[in-house]
């Protein structure tokens, strides 16, 4: 296995499903069996399944909860932590202020963006003295009553998945498995809860529930309410795949971040969503990146004389907040 193999061309018609069971194993050699899959899917598609993740039903079963009754409330009450009152985009966003895809009219989705804090103790402290440019505690709104309680069971559920995924990263990329550990040290990883309000018979295809697009850093971990399709890939020949939701699964997405740290080995891949459902659906996408101050420039093991390093370095936050300014139009 090696960095320096051509990046496959991209034609897939289907998202892999790798069994992370192995990655809680002890067995070095099944670590690294299970790096060579999850290769194969970063190079292929960018986009995978994972089943055996580790995060309990429950867990899962109670954010829902709270994120349905959260969206539920009248819009007034949501607009209270608008994230424009707020530091780094940070709190709630409602439907149609974003546009992520350049030439549609907005994006028809309202959405709560929170970042790392410890899970026990006094919710306005976070430990954010290295976050630079995205600093900023979390907000919180005052309803649903245990709606920090649940987003931070499932936000740490996560983050633990995510670390674990770093290690297979780094066996994929032929490093050290604990290549990425100084670079994550503060768990630079923001979540949003989402809400895309039906649109069965939308007239307009220039508004989407979200438009095409990369994600911003190096992966995403994607939880999909169970039996409502919405989100879409694009293939290599301009055909859009489906990605319905799985039972006992979770998607992961590598973004522009990993893109440009392995030098275009690994693939970021445009994707969209859009609720033709008749009912509301809802997702949670945790975006999973560096500490904000590390250096995002590609990594020995992926410039060669014939893969020139094609990206000048820049700081991770940084890199972020231009993104997120962007998408807001800020």
């Amino acid at each position: 296995m090696s960095c320096h193999t051509p990046v496959c061309d991209g034609t897939f018609e289907n998202i892999p499903i790798i069994d992370l069971e192995g990655a809680f194993s002890g067995d070095e050699a099944l670590r690294r069996t299970l790096a060579q899959q999850i290769r194969m899917a970063c190079t292929d598609v960018g986009f995978f399944y994972v089943k055996n993740h580790g995060i309990a039903q429950h867990c899962l079963d109670e954010v829902q909860k709270v994120n349905e009754e959260y969206y539920s409330l009248p819009s007034e009450e949501k607009m209270k932590l608008h994230h424009k009152t707020v530091p780094n985009f940070k709190g709630y966003s409602p439907p149609m202020e974003a546009n992520i895809q350049p030439g549609n009219k907005g994006d028809l989705h309202e959405g709560f963006r929170i970042g790392w804090e410890e899970k026990c103790g006094d919710p306005v402290f976070q430990k954010a003295s290295r976050d630079g440019v995205m600093t900023g505690a979390n907000v919180w709104p005052d309803k649903p009553e245990n709606f920090r309680t649940a987003c931070m069971d499932y936000y740490h559920a996560a983050l633990t998945v995510g670390k674990k995924l770093f290690y297979l990263f780094a066996l994929a990329l032929d490093l050290p498995e604990m290549y990425f550990d100084d670079k994550t040290v503060y768990s630079a990883a923001t979540m949003r809860t989402l809400h895309y309000p039906p649109q069965p018979d939308a007239p307009d295809d220039k508004i989407l529930g979200i438009g095409a697009h990369t994600d911003f850093v190096c992966f995403t971990i994607l939880w999909q309410q169970a039996g409502l399709e919405a989100l879409q890939v694009l293939n290599s020949r301009e055909q859009w795949i489906n990605v319905p939701p799985l039972p006992g699964t979770l998607v992961i997405n590598l973004g522009d971040q990993f893109a440009r740290w392995t030098n275009d080995v690994f693939k970021s891949t445009v994707h969209r969503a859009a609720n033709k459902n008749t009912v509301d659906r809802y997702s949670i996408a945790l975006f999973f990146g560096t500490d904000y101050e590390v250096n995002i420039e590609p990594i020995y093991t992926c410039v060669t004389a014939e893969r020139p390093a094609t990206y000048p370095a820049i700081t991770a936050g940084e890199y972020v907040r231009q993104r997120l300014k962007a998408m807001y139009n800020e």
